[in-house]
């Protein structure tokens, strides 16, 4: 098959397109992200085998729609477990995200210099990661590309400066260069864009390595994460009594000179009463539990929370009572110590589609909503990220979803937060890749602000990381116990951490920058042409 000849039969075009699909897909299925340094050059060939002609476009989007939905359905499908619609949505709207980009790479080709359209491919791409990241309620940004190198932590240290997105650049970058090294028969270009990352990587891998001599009583925490492995689908099936005993059962066997205790997302099968934390039962039993037994520890513990507003709409999300009263249903973590005045909650911010949040337009009937057992529909949308504070120690209380966004926990460490935990119930999927990369993807958080982490999961993966995004001690899947590790503190903000996503910000700049510029010439050859 001659690949630079423009006569590529559509055998080869269907083989490219698959090939660029495999390569994408398997930086999620086979846990290396390596594989998607080269897995944009096939649509790259079967780009350049076509002409100008819009006719010829429309050919192009349908070979690069079939590579971005078998690459999204191929790591996605997971979803399927919990709801179909999930994998339906998450695969067409991912696909739109990336078939946008690359179409106006395509066009702008065809009429510009190429380095005009390599960079707005780039920055394209770039901003509408940046988008889907950021869009509310329509988020879900499981594959942006440089999430591929969850599992190659040791790859990307780097994200301290860039986040996410610059791993998404390196990939792309690394695409065109090697797409042009294999038509000039170049290979410098290439090796130096694969290599130079990966130096300076290694470089702060080692510098970052963890010291005993650090691990001081002012500068580290004892925490112990409790995985309960209670069955998802049966939960809401089991009398609360017996769901609170098996968690105050556990909560017994962890340290009692433990500085934190962790339980999952919604463990206490309750509804809080967010203006009477402490008068709940169960919250009432672990505080009390904390004061007898002499522990200085805050129980971190998801559960669903209640804020009740009277007569007065407060927002999107209100629900509305018989009576006519307005209150919001929230997804939270709350801090539980020995004097049941203080107890500290944080409402989720970022919920998952279909299951916790959906666009206004369609919640009408509720025909998209997935009830997965507890409260179904929209819940309220928590307003910032603060840590919690105990005995001098700041920690962020994020649950579960939260912890794919790089930004949003920088808002944790920005407001103070010394160390991370995530609180998360991960079993809806089955023993799938799902859990396995949500906790990988804390990893990634870990590096980008050098913060250690502490996850408690209902099952599968409950564990620590480190600043380095080393995976340390772990509770696997279908695992029940309490695993304890001492992490360290960090004061220090990591550049990304000041500036966020900025890539995605300075990305969209340019992208623009780039169109106007391609209608302005364009423009001004019709002009001269007429």
């Amino acid at each position: 098959m001659k690949l630079f000849d423009g006569n590529l039969s559509w055998r080869g075009r269907l083989t490219l397109s698959l090939l660029s699909a495999l390569l994408l897909s398997l930086g999620w299925v086979t846990v290396s992200g390596f594989t998607l340094l080269a897995a944009l050059v096939p649509l790259l060939i079967i780009s350049n085998s076509y002409g100008s002609s819009w006719r010829e476009a429309g050919k192009m989007a349908l070979w690069a729609t079939l590579t971005f939905i078998l690459w999204h359905v191929a790591c996605t499908w997971w979803v399927w477990n919990a709801a179909a619609i999930g994998t339906i949505a998450a695969s067409l709207v991912g696909t739109w995200w990336c078939l946008l980009p690359f179409m106006l790479f395509h066009i702008v080709s065809k009429r510009m210099p190429k380095g005009i359209a390599y960079i707005l491919l780039t920055t394209a791409w770039i901003t509408c990661e940046y988008i889907y990241i950021k869009a509310p309620a329509m988020s879900f940004p499981w594959l942006t590309l440089g999430n591929c190198f969850a599992f190659d932590t040791w790859a990307v240290q780097w994200y301290e400066y860039t986040g996410v997105l610059g791993g998404s650049l390196w990939v792309l970058l690394t695409n065109i260069v090697l797409f042009e090294a294999i038509r000039a028969k170049r290979w410098v270009a290439p090796a130096v864009v694969v290599a130079l990352p990966l130096i300076l990587s290694l470089v702060l891998y080692s510098a970052n390595a963890p010291k005993r001599e650090q691990y001081t009583s002012r500068t580290a925490v004892k925490i112990a994460s409790i995985q309960p492995n209670v069955e998802c689908y049966t939960k809401f099936l089991t009398s609360r009594e017996t769901l609170q005993n098996n968690l105050m059962m556990q909560l017994k066997e962890s340290p009692t000179d433990a500085d934190f205790i962790l339980m999952p997302e919604t463990s206490l099968a309750a509804t809080v009463n967010e203006r009477f934390i402490g008068a709940t039962r169960i919250v009432q039993g672990i505080s009390s539990y904390l004061k007898n037994t002499g522990s200085k520890a805050m129980v971190i513990a998801g559960t669903e929370s209640l804020m009740a507003y009277g007569k007065r709409r407060k927002s999107d999300t209100n629900r509305r009572t018989e009576s006519g009263t307005y209150y919001d249903i929230f997804n939270s973590s709350i801090g539980i110590n020995s004097n049941p005045a203080e107890q500290p909650i944080h409402n989720k911010c970022k919920l998952v589609i279909g299951v916790e949040t959906l666009p206004a337009w369609f919640r009408a009937g509720g025909i998209f909503e997935v009830d997965l057992g507890g409260t179904a529909g929209q819940l309220g949308i928590g307003k910032s990220a603060e840590p919690f504070s105990h005995n001098g120690i700041k920690i962020a209380p994020a649950i579960c979803y939260e912890g794919l966004y790089g930004d949003f926990m920088g808002e944790f460490v920005r407001n103070g937060a010394q160390i991370f935990s995530v609180v998360s119930n991960d079993g809806w999927w089955g023993d799938t890749p799902g859990y396995k990369y949500l906790f990988a993807y804390c990893r990634l958080r870990a590096i980008e602000h050098r913060r250690d982490v502490a996850r408690s999961a209902n099952t599968g993966i409950s564990g620590f990381i480190n600043s380095r995004g080393d995976a340390l001690q772990t509770l696997d899947w279908d695992k029940k116990g309490v695993i304890v590790e001492q992490l360290r503190l960090n004061d220090k903000m990591t550049f990304y951490t000041r500036h966020g996503d900025y890539l995605g910000r300075l990305s969209l700049y340019v992208a623009l920058l780039c169109l106007l510029y391609t209608v302005a010439i364009l423009s001004k050859k019709k002009f001269y042409l007429d």
